[in-house]
């Protein structure tokens, strides 16, 4: 069983920072991408950035400039800070990962619980 264990997040207030971290509890044998999402209440859950192994990143369009993700695929990490907040980032920030746990299982999302991240005006 492979967990993607999330740490940071919290309350800050607007143009604060934050730095979101993210790991697999093992090792694994091949993961294709890391990111993080978030839902805001009432919200669907939507794409905040993500880094596919070789490097390539995406980011949504609202925090570009603002957020940076990095990390290390082949060490099964990931972070994601958080520049000058807004309230409107507000929302539960879920690491997700498409991973391939064994040799012999198949390629699948993976979630951690979330993080909560409130951003006072």
């Amino acid at each position: 069983q492979v967990q993607l264990v999330e740490s940071g997040g919290g309350l800050v207030q607007a143009g604060g920072s934050l730095r979101l971290s993210c790991a697999t509890s093992r090792s694994v044998f091949n993961i294709n991408a890391m990111g993080w999402y978030r839902q805001a209440p009432g919200k669907q859950r939507e794409l905040v950035a993500q880094i596919i192994n070789g490097g390539t990143t995406n980011y949504a369009g609202s925090v570009k400039g603002r957020f940076t993700i990095s990390g290390d695929i082949a060490k099964y990490t990931v972070y994601l800070q958080m520049n000058s907040l807004k309230p409107e980032d507000t929302a539960v920030y879920y690491c997700n990962a498409v991973l391939k746990p064994d040799f012999r299982s198949s390629l699948s999302n993976y979630w951690g619980r979330g993080t909560q991240v409130t951003v006072s005006s």
